[in-house]
């Protein structure tokens, strides 16, 4: 059994694709597996359209990412835990190498990340410079992360304190028990950020997240970027 645990805030437009792309990906992998959707406070309809889909909903009330993919741990039975971001689309290689690098002996790991639709040239610089720079230093997206049941509870899962940044050191975790593999299949996730917020915005915040260091992650104050909610009209 693998469980695949999937943090949601107001993705009612983004989940059916994900949960889609997840069955497929598992089907074809051949693999028994669950998929649980923590809707962390939802205002939109994120938990009827996750039971719709085939999803076990977990509901909680804490507005944090580490809080949600720890809340769905908790619940699932897999042996094989995988965290899916609502925005993200993977497919069955992501599980069979995900898998052959735990049996090969990896503490766990990520995936290199693309993003969907029309992006702005800027934004494309952006991805290219923080993809070369973040996956050198081998270490996993928050989008896509997986690792054994055994491993997560014995580095403790996701650090609460934290609302950004939590996936580094989920990383820096397993790498201190064994080796970290970032698969090369990139996983497809949502480019919204770099279509809804101008290039000011985005490297004002990430520049000052970067300055106040790990101060800035433990507070969702002067977190907009990642917590105001916002959402892509797609009429």
């Amino acid at each position: 059994m693998i469980s695949f645990i999937v943090p949601a805030y107001n993705e009612e437009s983004e989940l059916p694709s994900t949960i889609a792309a997840i069955q497929n990906a598992a089907a074809s992998a051949k693999q028994e597996y669950e998929i649980l959707v923590v809707d962390d406070a939802s205002t939109d309809a994120t938990a009827d359209v996750a039971a719709k889909a085939g999803a076990q909903v977990v509901s909680i009330n804490r507005r944090q990412i580490a809080a949600s993919r720890n809340a769905g741990a908790r619940v699932a039975r897999g042996d094989i835990l995988f965290f899916v971001d609502a925005d993200t689309r993977i497919n069955s290689k992501h599980i069979v190498y995900a898998i052959a690098a735990l049996d090969a002996g990896y503490a766990g790991g990520s995936a290199r990340v693309v993003t969907d639709g029309a992006i702005p040239v800027w934004g494309r610089v952006f991805v290219r410079v923080f993809c070369t720079i973040y996956f050198g230093l081998n270490l996993g997206a928050g989008a896509f992360l997986f690792t054994t049941r055994k491993t997560f509870d014995a580095i403790g899962g996701f650090n609460e304190e934290l609302f950004i940044g939590e996936e580094i050191f989920f990383s820096l975790a397993l790498r201190k028990i064994g080796r970290f593999k970032v698969l090369r299949e990139p996983i497809v996730t949502s480019g919204r950020k770099l279509r809804m917020y101008s290039a000011g915005q985005i490297l004002a915040n990430t520049f000052a997240v970067v300055i106040r260091g790990r101060r800035a992650a433990r507070s969702r104050d002067k977190l907009d970027l990642w917590y105001d909610g916002k959402r892509e009209d797609r009429v």
